[in-house]
């Protein structure tokens, strides 16, 4: 059995650092998951019970071994708080800015002054230390552990170097540009993640628990199914529950992009993250924390990245070969030329060699691609779409076919019973009753439709038996009398004749002891949505739109018309949806197959898809977990904005990877050439990584799309 265990990595301050620990981590005996989430400074490990105490004081030796300033928290022990934590960044941000000035300004003395040559050195040296010694001290650190090629070792070698060629002026202004490049790329880095924050800063810090007459403040994670809780107005909603008392708005944008407020009364139902606008409410907890819609949002969000995007692998795995092979070129450089070519200097190839190690460190791309990815998924949820990870964000880019269920998903879900159509000698009361009674046990929105139809209470103590058949309806004994209720396909199981029904909507066909009582006709409305939806698919190239049901051909095809939907399957049991959608998946083109269900009846559907997208509704626990991409609002329109945002985001990701690789590229061809100095350099490597991160925060601007 697996245990999963999740840690902060506080002061993870290189990219490319979390990479050597998530491979070091993975490669550890026992890992089945291992994830260094550089976007939120988090590591998450799942492992054999029995071996996860060890494996995590491995994990532990392996950050320390990489990154020994980095402190290692289990995040459920970690409530450091917000406003704490961003003083702490903040006062490292000026400390390094006061220590890199110092630097500077003897720069500038010894650059500008005239001095002999021993204090020249001395003033250089000084402003060295100042500006670079920690990357050396860092260098030293990690080679002593074996960890040569990273940007620590590439940055002191070519600066001692320069410093070796008496380009003393160089070797201090290119470590000094490096460091301050460094310090822009830290700030970028924490604001981008205090942006994707914001975007996800619903988590409750207090709950107003009711102790009698007394109201007390608690940690959320403290209440217990059946507390009351007390929620004022402009508070967040800290746990999922009832309203028992009171009435108000309550603002739900947080969880699904909508801006119109919901209102509340007693008996309705209030989630988690959702803020109290107006009245006082007193609500009784469903449930803990931990099984809260808002607990659950967050896992999403905050753990998508660890299922990464194909593009994300493939940066990890380049850079994993490229610092290397940059390094050996070096030396190549270095060393052939001069023994090779008549008149070729030694310190001339050398200064060109040193300008290749300073390009040659990856962080642009380690650090904005997951930016990018995490950017699309904190920007999607700001729109009430969540995804569960980067590597479906991306499928969503190359999408041919769109599969719809019917029921809930492009129509409400709200049945009524627009007729009820007794046969003779049996009253239109006595076959609602019957009806009734055959769905009191039922939790389908069909039955809940005639119950609410039949209108009166029913003892289930009438009931001597209840059997439910899949894809069929229900058989129940009520004193004595076998009543069937469900559709055709029941009928003709047992052996009862029906006159054939053209009639538009969904029908309940009813016998009583073997002889035909009648049928009821259920309608179910289109979701006002759902031609918007279909229309935007189109426009943005969806070829293929398909809807499956199990609702009659007479009922599809209405609302097959009324959307224009050329491709609907009818009637289909469960197992035969699954079997359509082999066959659509056969014939589908080159691109990836979106299913879009409910979430809870279409599991086996929504696994077999390329990417699952379940209508989650207001908190639908089964459609959350089922899928790998929740509408929490119900509108299949969000379809297309998912689409949309999924490409935006593919666009900036090979923005910057195009971006960092040519300007990387350009500059080593210049640097072998004995056109590029140490300034273009830098500018390859802390230049472009700071405007790639720059860029990459773009992505979480949704507003437009």
């Amino acid at each position: 059995m697996t245990d999963r265990r999740e840690f902060i990595l506080e002061d993870l301050g290189c990219a490319n650092c979390a990479a050597k620990m998530e491979n070091q981590i993975k490669a550890l005996p026992g890992v089945s998951v291992a994830s260094v989430n550089f976007t939120t400074s988090t590591l998450a490990i799942e492992a054999e019970r029995d071996d996860i105490e060890k494996i995590i004081a491995e994990a532990r030796n392996i950050i320390t071994r990489i990154e020994p300033h980095v402190v290692v928290r289990e995040k459920k022990l970690t409530r450091t708080p917000k406003k704490v934590y961003l003083l702490m960044e903040q006062n490292e941000e000026k400390l390094e800015l006061f220590r890199l000035a110092a630097g500077a300004v003897l720069y500038l003395i010894a650059v500008f002054l005239e001095f002999s040559q021993p204090m020249e050195l001395l003033l250089y040296g000084l402003s060295y230390v100042l500006s670079g010694g920690e990357v050396v001290l860092k260098a030293v650190r990690n080679i002593a552990r074996g960890q040569v090629f990273d940007e620590n070792f590439l940055m002191t070698v070519a600066t001692v170097g320069a410093f070796a060629i008496k380009e003393y002026p160089e070797a201090v202004a290119v470590m000094l540009f490096y460091q301050m490049g460094e310090l822009f790329q830290d700030v970028a880095v924490n604001r981008s993640r205090r942006s994707i924050e914001a975007l996800m800063d619903i988590r409750p810090d207090f709950a107003n628990l009711k102790k009698g007459e007394e109201i007390i403040q608690v940690n959320p994670e403290e209440v217990i199914i059946g507390d009351v809780i007390l929620v004022k107005p402009g508070e967040r909603v800290p746990l999922d529950g009832k309203v028992i008392e009171g009435n108000s708005l309550v603002d739900t944008s947080a969880l699904t992009g909508e801006s119109v407020p919901r209102d509340v009364k007693p008996g309705d139902g209030i989630l988690s993250g959702s803020i109290n606008t107006n009245g006082v409410l007193l609500v009784e907890v469903t449930k803990e924390y931990g099984e809260s819609t808002v607990a659950k949002i967050l896992d999403l969000v905050q753990n998508a990245s660890s299922k990464k995007a194909p593009t994300e692998n493939f940066i990890t795995k380049f850079a994993r070969y490229y610092t290397p092979g940059v390094v050996f070129t070096a030396a190549a450089l270095a060393f052939i030329p001069p023994l090779v070519i008549p008149g070729a200097g030694f310190s001339d190839w050398l200064y060109r060699a040193l300008i290749f190690l300073v390009i040659s460190c990856p962080c642009a791309l380690v650090v904005s691609i997951p930016l990018g990815f995490f950017g699309g998924i904190g920007g999607a949820s700001k729109n009430g779409i969540l995804v569960k990870g980067g590597n479906y964000l991306e499928a969503l880019n190359n999408v041919d076919t769109v599969v719809f269920d019917k029921t809930g998903t492009l129509t409400k879900g709200v049945f009524k019973v627009t007729s009820v159509v007794p046969e003779k000698g049996l009253s239109k009361e006595d076959l609602l009753e019957y009806a009734a009674l055959a769905e009191v046990y039922s939790t389908h929105p069909i039955a809940k439709s005639i119950l609410e139809s039949f209108g009166k209470e029913i003892s289930k103590q009438r009931i001597d038996s209840y059997e439910e058949i899949a894809g069929h309806g229900v058989r129940v004994v009520v004193e004595g009398k076998t009543i069937l209720a469900g559709n055709m396909r029941l009928m003709d199981k047992a052996g009862i004749l029906v006159s054939n029904q053209q009639i538009t909507g969904t029908i309940v066909h009813v016998a009583v002891d073997g002889k035909y009582a009648g049928y009821l006709v259920i309608s179910d409305e289109l979701k006002e949505d759902s031609a918007r939806a279909l229309e935007h698919l189109r426009n943005i190239g969806i070829k293929r739109l398909v809807m499956l049901t199990g609702d009659s051909k007479a009922v599809a095809s209405q609302v097959a018309e009324a959307l224009k939907l050329e491709e609907v399957y009818a009637e289909l049991l469960p197992h035969e949806k699954v079997e359509k959608m082999e066959k659509i998946y056969e014939t589908k083109g080159k691109g990836n197959l979106v299913f879009v269900g409910d979430g809870i009846n279409d599991a086996p559907v929504l696994a077999r898809a390329d990417v699952g997208v379940a209508m989650g509704g207001l908190g639908s626990d089964a459609a959350i977990e089922a899928a790998d991409v929740v509408i929490m609002t119900d509108e299949p329109s969000k379809i297309a904005t998912a689409i949309k945002i999924a490409k935006r985001t593919r666009s900036i990701v090979w923005q910057n990877i195009i971006f960092a690789l040519g300007v990387k590229g350009l500059v080593l061809l210049l640097g072998a050439g004995g056109m590029a100095t140490m300034w273009e350099a830098v500018f390859a490597d802390v230049g472009v990584a700071v405007i790639a991160i720059l860029n990459a925060m773009r992505v979480m601007k949704t507003e437009n799309i």
